[in-house]
């Protein structure tokens, strides 16, 4: 088969599995929400007070979301519909609001968080040195060790990989040499050629008795494998289990998805990045053109913390955990490793309130004098973060953001795109990866802080989905992925110019709607 020909079916592969996927959850979102109006219709009909109840309720729903401490990008679309719509806005709170089980979600992790506090105990003398060192780095880590939960290490070595079957050989590497167990979180898992090789040793790691756990979202493999995947698994020896299952009812929780990337091994090496275990990460299918992804390799005491995240998660997905000895999985600091500068493995959670991941970057971003720059797939921000990277650019920082060239999801690419002009306009710099499909997550400022991990600068991954990163500071690291940049924009087009004009018309009216909507979903 030809290339051309192999990637128009990859193509419309890829098509009809998302417009699937998309159909299912629709259907689901549509029954529920007409059982909800035709209910309310009817009792309107024997009773017309219902009518005046919903709109007190709505206007008092509104009044209650404006006083929440939250961003106003997340408030305005749920305030929009309720007070132009006031029955679909009760609506659209009776799915996402009483009939959540957010309670039951939060006691089931903060049980399992108060396990693993001990192990995540901060060493004050690490922080003490950067305090002595750098006001701002420490500014940075104090935040994350107050509002994370995930203490800032030493003593541990991180590697860049600038592609992501780079890092997936290393993990088949690594793999091969576990002894005691091995972690692995992913949101998507296709059970097709890249998995097969991982699988392979995973089964038989497990003949040869090393504790293997696999953990994956359920939305976001469902499209890849089906209920028959657990079984082979289970068959191999494999503990296997998906976060969140999806179920027939909407609730605000199922808009939270696992979309952490994790593999550790014996409690002393840990992966992380932008890819999941699937063909098109690794280039084996291109529906999107080349796939550029990222990760990092982390080995020492910053384990510690990713072996943390995925227990957190693992635990969290049954009502009462089956771990009864935690601290035989944390040997971060057994590793005698020696390594300069400053390492801290973190994960955000959209059930606490607290917008981690975002803060990450918008502290990089006021912190930076020289440069910032970005990676990510989708540009879909809070006007928080706009704000700040407009203030940056007018200040003289170099701001740069690289997209993908061709989009996976075409509605999206048009919200990512509303952006630019705002961005453009003060000085902020765009670049498009020519080659395909950008995936990667991560920044880099000022030749001394970098992150890579899972976070988009997107609404999913910095207020709903569950994520992971690493921040380094003062390591070789920083560099690689500096270089990295470099050598990326090499392969980009700058459209700075090309957006520095408002766009007028229809196309301008389509975007600012999306935009309205983009932080519900």
């Amino acid at each position: 088969m030809t290339e051309e020909k192999r990637s128009t079916r990859e193509k419309r592969t890829s098509i009809k599995n998302s417009v699937g996927r998309l159909i299912l959850i629709a259907l689901v979102l549509l029954l529920e929400f007409f059982w909800l109006y035709t209910s309310l219709l009817r009792l309107d009909a024997k009773y017309p007070i219902v009518m005046t109840v919903v709109n007190i309720l709505a206007i008092l729903l509104a009044l209650d979301i404006n006083e929440k401490e939250v961003n106003i990008s997340l408030k305005a679309p749920t305030l929009f519909i309720l007070l132009a719509m006031p029955i679909m806005g009760v609506i659209f709170f009776l799915i996402t609001g009483i009939g959540s089980n957010l309670t039951k979600v939060r006691k089931r992790f903060d049980h399992i968080d108060a396990e693993l506090s001990p192990f995540l105990m901060q060493d004050q003398t690490i922080m003490d040195e950067v305090r002595a060192n750098s006001p701002k780095a420490t500014a940075q880590f104090e935040y994350l060790t107050r509002y994370s939960g995930y203490p800032l290490r030493k003593n541990t070595k991180v590697k860049f990989y600038d592609e992501a079957i780079d890092s997936l050989n290393s993990q088949l590497e690594d793999l091969r040499k576990a002894e005691d167990y091995i972690f692995m979180e992913y949101h998507a898992i296709e059970d097709a050629e890249a998995f097969s090789g991982i699988f392979e040793i995973l089964k038989s790691k497990a003949e040869q008795g090393v504790e293997v756990r696999i953990l994956y979202d359920d939305i976001g493999s469902f499209i890849f494998i089906s209920k028959s995947f657990d079984k082979k698994m289970k068959a191999a020896g494999i503990k296997c289990r998906a976060f969140n299952p999806m179920m027939p009812i909407y609730n605000l929780f199922i808009n939270n998805r696992d979309h952490r990337k994790l593999t550790i091994i014996d409690g002393k090496v840990g992966y992380t990045g932008g890819f999941n275990l699937a063909n098109e990460y690794f280039n084996i299918t291109s529906p999107y053109g080349y796939w550029k992804d990222t990760g990092v390799r982390v080995e020492g005491e910053g384990v510690d913390n990713m072996t943390a995240m995925f227990l957190e998660m693992w635990n969290s997905v049954k009502n009462k955990h089956d771990d009864n000895d935690l601290a035989r999985f944390f040997h971060g600091s057994s590793c005698n490793i020696e390594a300069e500068g400053y390492v801290l493995p973190y994960a955000d959670k959209p059930i606490d309130n607290e917008p981690v991941g975002e803060n990450v970057y918008m502290n990089i971003i006021n912190s930076a004098e020289k440069y910032i720059w970005f990676t990510t797939p989708y540009l879909i921000i809070t006007d928080d973060m706009k704000r700040i990277m407009r203030l940056a650019a007018m200040r003289g920082v170099d701001v740069r953001i690289i997209v993908p060239g061709i989009p996976d999801k075409k509605t999206t690419y048009h919200i990512t795109k509303s952006y630019f002009q705002e961005l453009v306009s003060v000085g902020v710099r765009i670049y498009t990866y020519t080659p395909g499909f950008c995936h990667a997550k991560q920044c880099v400022s000022d030749d001394i802080v970098a992150t890579c991990g899972t976070i988009n600068l997107d609404y999913r991954s910095l207020y709903h989905h569950f994520e992971d990163g690493v921040i380094m500071y003062d390591v070789d690291a920083v560099g690689d992925i500096k270089n990295d940049f470099e050598r990326t924009f090499l392969k980009c087009e700058e459209v700075t110019e090309k957006y520095k004009i408002r766009r007028k018309g229809y196309i301008r009216i389509i975007r600012s709607i999306l935009r309205l909507a983009a932080p519900l979903f």
